[in-house]
């Protein structure tokens, strides 16, 4: 048991001792960290200017340059020989070897190729021997009188053109310029409206000038072009040098040619989505345009409603056309075109907050019939005639030289007053208050103001005008005529208004009875009456 307890307690207090015995361990030696040996450098095997090959890697201890300088002897001994200069390949088992009349020149090995690209020793080897060909055929060409003196003439003449096309797109340039102003000036003299020219022939004068000018310019980078890489071609030293500018302008070309005739279906698609749209836009329009004008009824939609309708339809479906249209427009799936359109989406989505929400009152006021255009309304402080509803504002024509454009959620947020909905047409409710004092009999006054109204231009007999005492105050009563115009015009109801006040004047002259507010102190007896 003792021995027991000693052997359990060593296990429990191991724990505490292992951190001091690995302290005091000694430490065992890292494995040195290997870096892997720095490629040596490639070597190209140059002949005439052009490069026959390029050694990438080193082959039985010689390296790239070693491998370059050997095959470089072994050419010159070739060509020493003088023999039919035919290049040729043999494949081995170690690779591909290029071969000059029969002899070695190099061997095109695996670790020479790049795989990824879909490179052999084979096609490495093919495409270094047709290089080596047009090389031969080159410094053949350098040492024949012949031939570069043919060569000369055929680069004097290229220039000679090179220098009349030049002359000629200056001559161009002046004459371009000078027809394309007169043209311009004598065709924007004859925009006019109301015998008012509205555009200046300058600015239009002075960019196409501008683009005239870089079309030249244009126009003769590319003819520089086209001379610079047809003299490099027929010089034979620099003939590689000549033909890396043609292989280039052929790349952009076919580019460009691949990119149009890759974006034609796209493009045909998107006029198709186009031509759909604005098919539909048309019918609806037309249909929209019938209930406006009272020809259709069609339910909820009547005449009020059918302009802001017409409205969201054709924004719906240009809507909908831009995202059926978007992945088949050119440069739809770029990063850079998809960014901007994300862009543009958060500049919209921030910025136009104020925009919608003016937008969404609109609608309700167009919607809910609240107002309707011609009609008299009174919208907190502002009374006038609507002219006009819009998405975002309603303009009022007060009749006094005055128009007024409140924002649509000012509208909505405002009480409105509508003295055009009482009777059928287009006619309007005029009222107007006066106050007379308590000496002056009710009833005479009713008669009065009636008798006002029945004088007054413009103001109908059915319904009759009527009179409403609105107060009792403590020194006169408050009386309020209430008749109905048949004024059509927004400046109508104010000289309506300037007519039944003037009537009012003369018939209470007439009857002598004052249009006062007096303040009663007390009673008045008169000392003969005491």
């Amino acid at each position: 048991m003792t021995v027991l307890r000693r052997l359990l307690c060593a296990i429990l207090l191991l724990p505490l001792f292992c951190p001091a015995l690995a302290a005091t361990a000694p430490a065992l030696p890292l494995p040195a960290q290997t870096t892997a040996p720095a490629a040596p450098p490639q070597a190209k095997l140059v002949l005439a200017g052009r490069t026959i090959f390029v050694f990438r890697t080193a082959m039985a201890g010689f390296t790239p340059d070693d491998r370059s300088e050997g095959a470089r002897k072994r050419l010159d001994a070739a060509l020493a020989r003088n023999g039919a200069q035919q290049p040729g390949i043999h494949p081995i088992n170690e690779g591909t070897q290029v071969m000059l009349d029969g002899a070695l020149l190099f061997l095109v090995t695996p670790a020479d190729t790049n795989p990824l690209a879909g490179d052999t020793t084979d096609s490495v080897a093919t495409e270094s021997a047709a290089q080596l060909t047009k090389a031969l055929a080159e410094r053949r060409e350098q040492a024949s009188p012949r031939y570069l003196a043919i060569a000369a003439g055929l680069c004097a003449i290229a220039t000679l053109a090179w220098l009349l096309v030049l002359r000629g797109l200056h001559l161009l340039h002046r004459w371009v310029g000078m027809r394309s102003a007169q043209a311009i000036s004598r065709r924007l003299s004859r925009v006019k409206v109301k015998n008012v020219r509205v555009l200046d022939a300058e600015h239009y004068v002075r960019f196409m000038r501008h683009a005239v000018h870089l079309l030249i310019w244009a126009l003769r980078l590319i003819a520089t072009y086209l001379w610079l890489a047809f003299i490099l071609g027929k010089i034979p030293y620099s003939r590689s040098w000549g033909e890396r500018l043609q292989d280039y302008l052929v790349d952009i070309i076919s580019g460009v040619a691949t990119s149009i005739v890759n974006a034609l279906p796209g493009l045909v698609l998107v006029a198709v989505i186009i031509a759909i749209a604005r098919l539909v836009m048309l019918t609806l329009g037309s249909i929209f345009q019938r209930v406006e004008s009272g020809e259709l009824q069609a339910g909820w939609l009547d005449k009020d409603t059918a302009a802001p309708t017409r409205r969201i339809a054709n924004v719906v479906i240009w809507l909908f056309a831009l995202a059926m249209a978007y992945p088949y427009l050119p440069g739809a799936q770029t990063a850079a075109f998809q960014g901007l359109s994300v862009l543009v989406g958060l500049m919209v989505s921030i910025g136009a907050s104020s925009i919608v929400g003016q937008g969404a009152s609109g609608l309700i006021l167009m919607y809910a019939r609240t107002l309707r255009k011609g009609e008299y309304v009174r919208i907190g402080d502002a009374e006038g005639t609507v002219v006009e509803l819009g998405m975002f504002e309603t303009r009022l024509r007060t009749g006094l030289g005055e128009e007024i454009a409140m924002p649509n959620a000012w509208v909505l947020s405002n009480t409105s007053k509508n003295y055009s909905r009482v009777l059928e047409g287009a006619g309007f409710v005029v009222d107007t208050k006066i106050s007379i004092g308590y000496d002056t009999p009710w009833r005479q006054v009713h008669e009065m103001l009636e008798l006002a109204a029945q004088r007054t231009p413009d103001i109908a007999s059915t319904p009759k005008p009527y009179v409403m005492q609105t107060a009792l105050s403590d020194f006169y009563v408050e009386y309020k005529l209430v008749a109905y115009a048949n004024a059509e015009a927004p400046r109508q109801r104010a000289e309506v208004l300037n007519r039944l006040h003037q009537q009012i004047n003369d018939v209470f002259a007439e009857r002598g009875v004052h249009i006062t507010s007096p303040h009663f102190i007390q009673d008045y007896t008169p000392p003969e009456q005491a």
